[in-house]
């Protein structure tokens, strides 16, 4: 009885320190690819640009000219998320300026 509870734990042993817990990618907001920003133009209207890029993650309270796109990548392996935002400055509902930063640590 004693040599069956000892091989049942060395079983259960071995085969729990082949488990590991798996963390998945998680990816929060707007994707902003590089090429979907090569297709923004100066001069597009509000319609194209979310025809492109999608509906804006924030648009300015005080006035919807300014529309803000973020996108944060927090990997599985526990290493430091990733972070790009894109701000879009529409004038007389026409695209006016672009600002892209880079992806930045947090």
């Amino acid at each position: 009885m004693k040599k069956i509870f000892v091989a049942t734990l060395i079983s259960l042993l071995l085969l729990l320190s082949g488990c590991s817990i798996h963390k998945i990618d998680i990816q929060q907001g707007n994707i902003i690819d590089a090429e979907l920003v090569k297709q923004l133009t100066l001069g597009m209207n509000k319609n194209q640009v979310r025809f492109i890029l999608g509906e804006p993650l924030v648009t300015s309270a005080f006035n919807n000219n300014s529309w803000y796109y973020t996108y944060i990548f927090q990997p599985g392996d526990g290493s430091k998320p990733k972070t790009k935002h894109l701000s879009l400055l529409f004038k007389d509902d026409t695209l006016s300026k672009i600002t892209n930063q880079k992806t930045a640590e947090l």
